[in-house]
């Protein structure tokens, strides 16, 4: 992953860029998921609560 500076962009710009870049491919929550060993079954509840999670947003999103 790679950001290319022209003469005049600034340090600040570049990493801002660098960050949304990698937060948009999913590297650091990849990293942070996989810290610690889960478990199969651990696994598939998070799973299941993210999901719930999502939809239960997608529904106030539709009402209001």
């Amino acid at each position: 992953m790679e950001i290319i500076l022209g003469e005049d962009d600034r340090i600040e710009w570049a990493l801002k860029a660098f960050r949304r870049k990698l937060a948009k491919s999913g590297i650091l929550a990849e990293v942070k998921r996989r810290r610690h060993y889960l478990k199969p079954s651990v696994a598939k509840a998070v799973k299941a609560a993210e999901a719930r999670r999502r939809r239960r947003k997608a529904a106030r999103r539709s009402e209001g």
